[in-house]
């Protein structure tokens, strides 16, 4: 016999009980912590421009002795996403560190310590635009111009804002035929740029999972990434590290489980599923089914990045 029905009362208890503190900025937290673990697309920026109660924030923290990384799935080096930062109007001044998913993989192409990199060989069919471009530049690669003529996939996503995982198909489908492993340079599997809903390079990667590929992803919510953010940080009590972002999947999973505070910006990845008008707070109990879903639960949620 199935169980009785919890009453509307005993339901939102229950979602009450799992939802995160709402609160109105970062100024109700920054007491609280020493470091923090910032994501970029959809809490600094949209990929296209600066959140400019975002770079107000950043400054806040940085005039409050606080220690930043700037931890971001892009699919490219630090050093690209500075310059793009810069682009935008974000002054190097107010963070202290960036580091990507596109700076790990480069750093194992260059050193080929793990055994699995070791095995990769240099003939590389890379799926990605040119910006992406950055990831494989000085590593004596052989980036070769069919899935035929390779040794491994490097996949930093689709070339283009309107293409689905549709459109790469057959490409994924021919390397799977002949067993390459594909390293994934950012598992999100989409991003919002200039207030569009784009495919990401771990859509691709989800998809050739499912082709029997093998995939090696970096970046939130993966452990190494964390552990390179706390050298960068050098906070030795983690209870006083926050990490913020957008997504439950990749930046509050991966905050729990590096063991650290999270915050959840809700005007981001989430704000269709909660139904939120750009600014609004979230309602508690929609907020609180969406983390019981996701599996994760942040100590606190605001509807922007702002102090």
């Amino acid at each position: 016999m199935s169980p009785d029905p919890m009453t509307p009362t005993e339901s939102t208890a229950v979602h009450a009980a799992a939802a995160p503190r709402l609160v109105s900025g970062m100024s109700e937290l920054a007491g609280d912590y020493d470091g923090f673990i910032l994501d970029l697309w959809g809490v600094i920026h949209d990929g296209v421009r600066a959140y400019p109660a975002a770079v107000d924030c950043l400054a806040r923290l940085k005039r409050a002795g606080k220690h930043t990384v700037l931890l971001s799935n892009a699919p490219r080096r630090a050093a690209a996403i500075e310059s793009a930062m810069a682009g935008m109007g974000i002054d190097r001044a107010i963070y202290d560190h960036v580091y990507s998913s596109g700076e790990e993989v480069h750093e194992h192409l260059l050193s080929r310590s793990d055994p699995w990199y070791a095995a990769l060989g240099r003939a590389c069919y890379h799926i990605g635009p040119e910006r992406d471009r950055s990831v494989r530049e000085g590593l004596g690669l052989d980036v070769v111009e069919s899935v035929e003529e390779a040794e491994f996939v490097l996949n930093t996503g689709p070339g283009d804002d309107d293409e689905t995982v549709a459109d790469y198909e057959d490409v994924l489908e021919a390397a799977a035929r002949r067993s390459l492993p594909m390293i994934c340079a950012n598992p999100d599997t989409e991003v919002i740029r200039g207030g569009r809903r784009i495919v990401c390079a771990g859509a691709l990667a989800l998809r050739y999972e499912e082709l029997g590929g093998e995939v090696r992803s970096h970046g939130k919510p993966h452990a190494p990434s964390y552990r390179r953010c706390f050298e960068l940080l050098r906070v030795g009590d983690r209870r006083r590290v926050l990490a913020v972002g957008d997504s439950l999947r990749t930046d509050i999973a991966g905050a729990d489980a590096a063991g650290i505070d999270s915050a959840l910006v809700t005007g981001g990845l989430h704000a269709e599923e909660l139904g939120l008008a750009p600014g609004s707070p979230p309602d508690p109990d929609r907020l609180a089914r969406a983390c019981a879903a996701a599996g994760h639960v942040p100590v606190a949620a605001m509807a922007a990045f702002a102090w």
